[in-house]
């Protein structure tokens, strides 16, 4: 069993879904030297997350982000403010989608359905880059 780990930063983002299962795949290109295994995918923040969902349909994203925002609205009379009106309903989405996604790895391959994607949730209306740490545990070819 073989483990590789690398760190890598994306965005900054604007607020919303935004589909980058492509630069995870571009960052590891050992990837295609495991026969079998598990990429976990980790985010450094509290108020950004993780969730694969469909790849396909851009609607996807704006209805996942309207969603969220009804979920956890700016309005409602959080107590943590001092960030700005954004933070707190950031932290409640990054805690209901979390921050990490485990993906099956087949044949030096990301084991995905036909239709799922890997999303980087920004929750944040002026965010930073976010760091990933990538961690695959896994038998080589």
């Amino acid at each position: 069993m073989a483990w590789l780990q690398r760190h890598i930063s994306l965005g900054p983002f604007r607020r919303g879904f935004h589909l980058v299962t492509r630069q995870i795949v571009d960052a590891l290109p050992e990837l295609k030297q495991f026969r079998v295994g598990q990429l976990q995918v980790f985010i450094q923040h509290t108020s950004a997350s993780l969730t694969i969902s469909e790849n396909a349909d851009v609607e996807v994203r704006t209805d996942m982000e309207a969603v969220f925002n009804q979920l956890a609205p700016e309005s409602f009379p959080y107590e943590h403010t001092y960030e700005g009106p954004d933070d707190m309903p950031a932290h409640v989405k990054s805690a209901l989608l979390g921050c990490d996604v485990l993906v099956p790895i087949a044949n030096g391959q990301l084991a995905l359905g036909k239709w799922q994607g890997i999303y980087l949730c920004e929750h944040r209306n002026r965010a930073n880059a976010r760091s990933l740490v990538l961690t695959i545990h896994g038998e080589m070819m």
